[in-house]
């Protein structure tokens, strides 16, 4: 399925947004995930479902000022 994910057309296998993040080797509880602009918590990931089209935002702490 094609997903938009950071601004970026992605194609994808994964059904989750648990399954999405392994796929593109994200790892990490710091990570901060939302799916067509709602926040998704950590907990809610196994079971979040994504679809075609959706649009997905990881981020990630960055270091340094």
């Amino acid at each position: 399925m094609r997903l938009i994910i950071n601004g970026e057309s992605r194609e994808v296998d994964a059904g989750t947004l648990a399954g999405l993040l392994t796929e593109l080797d994200y790892e990490g509880g710091w990570l901060a995930t939302a799916l067509n602009g709602e926040v998704v918590p950590a907990r809610e990931r196994e079971t979040c479902r994504i679809a075609d089209g959706d649009r997905i935002e990881i981020l990630s702490p960055m270091k340094g000022g």
